[in-house]
């Protein structure tokens, strides 16, 4: 439910209107007392999509601010439906780049707009 909303750097939908996000992408597991490992696997419109590192940040920072709970968070790209999936998937799981890419106030800008819950 919280990723749901997101809303595409380039196009008016949700990324769950575009079935980048799916419910069936999305596992929680138990890891500890209290604490769980949140997995999400979303999916490009196209094999070549130039902006799904910046999706990859979005739901991570979404995350971040939104889970009620103590929590461990991957995010990958569905496998084989991205040409350089291993590349995004090493960035959007690194703490220092997703730091650094928060740090740019052109990136936190577009961020912040798909992140926003709408009104």
């Amino acid at each position: 439910d919280i990723i749901r909303t997101i809303r595409d750097p380039e196009k008016p939908n949700t990324l769950e209107e575009l079935e980048v996000v799916t419910e069936g992408g999305v596992e929680v597991q138990e890891i500890g007392e209290e604490e769980y490992l949140v997995v999400i696997r979303f999916t490009p419109t196209v094999p070549h999509c130039s902006l799904a590192t910046l999706i990859g940040l979005c739901l991570r920072i979404k995350l971040q601010r939104c889970l009620p709970f103590r929590h461990k968070l991957e995010i990958y790209i569905s496998e084989g439906t991205h040409s350089t999936e291993e590349d995004i998937n090493k960035q959007i799981n690194d703490k220092e780049r997703v730091a650094a890419a928060m740090e740019n106030p052109t990136l936190r800008e577009i961020v912040e707009q798909c992140v926003t819950e709408p009104e």
